[in-house]
């Protein structure tokens, strides 16, 4: 499809071009539809600016209350930005002023003429081979001219499919190892006397669902009362478990079993939205901003950072920070198809939203260990092949953070015969846990027990070790990242470092590397580090 900019309908002459809404045609397309119905009625995200910076730290976690009053939209320019939109034909549906987010609501006419697009229908391959369709635009966007600089993003009005689930799923019978969730509590030695209880963790999933029924008899199997598991609705999305063990299903359940057999005491609240980049965000903020707050959410879907368009890199990074600033640990898989990520063009790519500096960005390794004992006898970077190997790498979209600089040498990471980057930006991941189908989880999925690897089963399981360090210490951590950096900056424990094998271009280091961070956890020495006070004072970046 062209990526010639459609036609600017008539509004366009008022309005100006929103910066970084640019977007590219779907690399496959299956069939064109043409134009979407212009009576259609369709939802869409904006975003607005804040009405004063983040200071870089914050070292106690804000309420929402004060994040709105200090750090969210302005009242004048939520006001103008409702009554620009109102007169010009669009619904506001939702005003909220903590996360600077308008919900609007208006046909496909209204809605393209107001923000100078046309929609078409087409039909692509969805991120995991099925075939969808969904609405389509290309080139940029623009605004009302009275809210340039106001408006920092507009999400939605292209639903395409905007994130892949990061795991890998094969039969019980072919798995060479495999283990229980609680068995790697135990070889990564989450903390004794803990197990959630009195914290909630969230999970985010942009399809399928879990059935109730699958849930009891798998907890039950391993001799764990059912956790409480809820689901949350989003942008009018539902939890919806299929019959396919290998689609979205496959991603809910495991996520839900991971987190659920690692802190069974916790509340779960999975968080369903459409895979666009408007129902994405909006579960994200929708979780990050629940009372109570959660000590973890879990996100184990994402895409190249050059599949994303910058404004709604930006919106999530954006939303991230202010996650941190509350108190919430954001964990997120780095992706599943090596330091390429899955990108045709040759080059090396990050995974984004494990990219952000909001996010702890988890990386996978392969796993040989006693389940009896829990010793580990042989931990290594997880690569059966470029579309079967852990993610990591150097972002192109975001500078080194402030608590990664020191840690982070770029060159000495690269194979031999490697180009280094131009752009040295912010190391992906910070930590890893195992992730190699061939040494993966042991879960249930309609009806069905399976073994699934991938980093989409890290995440969850480090969204379970921070609840639980977090009951332990009575604290929530928000940017968890730099209370370990600062850590690791003046001591080696609390993990085990992996220093044998590669992702494609980037090889394993001791201390941290761009394969598996500083490496899996060893849970209990990282709560002696937090109660002795290792990494106190690091606070909460955000922008």
């Amino acid at each position: 499809m062209s990526d010639k900019p459609a036609t600017r309908p008539s509004f366009a002459e008022d309005s100006v071009p929103l910066p970084g809404s640019e977007r590219h045609g779907v690399p496959e397309v299956r069939a064109e539809h043409g134009p979407v119905d212009p009576a259609r009625r369709i939802e869409v995200t904006v975003i607005l600016r804040r009405k004063a910076p983040m200071p870089e730290t914050v070292k106690e976690p804000m309420s929402v209350e004060n994040l709105a009053a200090t750090h969210g939209a302005g009242q004048d320019d939520m006001q103008l930005a409702t009554d620009t939109f109102t007169r010009l034909g669009a619904e506001v549906l939702e005003a909220d002023p903590a996360s600077r987010r308008l919900r609007l609501a208006g046909t496909v006419e209204t809605l393209s003429d107001i923000f100078g697009t046309s929609l078409n229908e087409v039909t692509s391959a969805g991120p995991h081979g099925a075939e969808v369709i969904h609405r389509h635009r290309t080139g940029g966007l623009r605004i009302p001219a009275a809210l340039d600089g106001i408006v920092t993003a507009v999400l939605g009005l292209d639903d395409r499919p905007q994130a892949r689930a990061q795991f890998r799923a094969i039969p019980l019978a072919t798995a060479g190892t495999s283990y229980t969730p609680p068995e790697l509590g135990k070889i990564y030695k989450f903390p004794a006397g803990t197990d959630g209880a009195g914290e909630n963790i969230a999970i985010i999933e942009l399809g399928g669902g879990y059935s109730t029924s699958d849930l009891n008899v798998y907890f039950n199997g391993l001799g764990i009362t059912p956790p409480n598991v809820t689901a949350v609705g989003v942008d009018g999305a539902a939890n919806q478990p299929g019959m396919d063990p290998n689609g979205a299903d496959g991603e809910v359940m495991l996520d839900v079993e991971v987190v659920g057999a690692l802190a069974p005491k916790a509340d779960i609240l999975v968080y369903f939205a459409p895979n666009n980049d408007a129902g994405f965000l909006d579960a994200i903020i929708n979780a990050s901003h629940a009372n109570p707050t959660p000590a973890a959410i879990s996100i184990s879907w994402g895409q190249s950072e050059d599949g994303w368009t910058a404004q709604a890199r930006t919106a999530f990074d954006q939303a991230f920070a202010d996650a941190s600033a509350l108190g919430v640990t954001v964990t997120a898989a780095a992706g599943d198809n090596g330091s390429a990520d899955g990108a045709s063009d040759g080059k090396d790519h990050a995974d984004f939203p494990a990219s952000s500096p909001y996010v702890l960005a988890c990386g996978g390794t392969r796993l040989e260990a006693d389940p009896v004992t829990g010793n580990i006898v042989r931990e290594t970077v997880w690569n059966d092949g470029p579309n079967s190997a852990t993610g990591g790498g150097f972002s192109d979209a975001f500078p080194v953070p402030t608590w990664q600089n020191g840690q982070v040498a770029h060159a000495k990471h690269h194979k031999p015969g490697k180009p280094v980057k131009k752009f040295l930006g912010r190391g992906v991941p910070d930590v890893s846990g195992v992730a190699d189908p061939q040494t993966g989880y042991k879960v249930r999925v309609n009806g069905t027990n399976m073994v699934i690897g991938g980093t989409s089963a890290v995440a969850p399981l480090w969204a379970a070790l921070v609840a639980r360090l977090a009951q332990a210490s009575n604290r929530r951590f928000g940017l968890m990242q730099a209370i370990i950096y600062s850590h690791m900056a003046s001591s080696n424990t609390g993990f085990h470092d992996i220093v044998v094998g590669d992702n494609g271009s980037y090889k394993a280091a001791p201390g941290w590397d761009p394969c598996t961070g500083f490496g899996s956890p060893d849970g209990t020495a990282l709560l002696a580090a937090i109660q002795s006070g290792a990494g106190a004072g690091a606070g909460t970046g955000t922008p």
